[in-house]
């Protein structure tokens, strides 16, 4: 798995655990929605920190709260 795709998937666990959209995540966190559109979908492959942590704030998480998951312990090197 990539670091994209857990990203991705960690990310689609945050949207369903508080019943968010990804237009609602836009409103949250500020992030443009066809940046999050774009990551999502897998078009852009690249996500900046500094947007992850836009995201966090969007689902009131810290970034270590979003990174403490297993499946980030299953990301290979490209």
């Amino acid at each position: 798995m990539t670091l994209a795709d857990a990203i991705r998937t960690r990310m689609r666990y945050y949207l369903d655990k508080n019943n968010m959209s990804i237009w609602a995540l836009f409103k949250a966190s500020g992030i443009p929605r066809s940046t999050l559109c774009s990551f999502m979908n897998g078009t852009t492959e690249l996500l900046k920190l500094d947007t992850l942590l836009h995201v966090c704030e969007g689902f009131n998480i810290t970034l270590i709260e979003f990174f403490s998951d297993p499946i980030f312990n299953e990301v290979e090197q490209d």
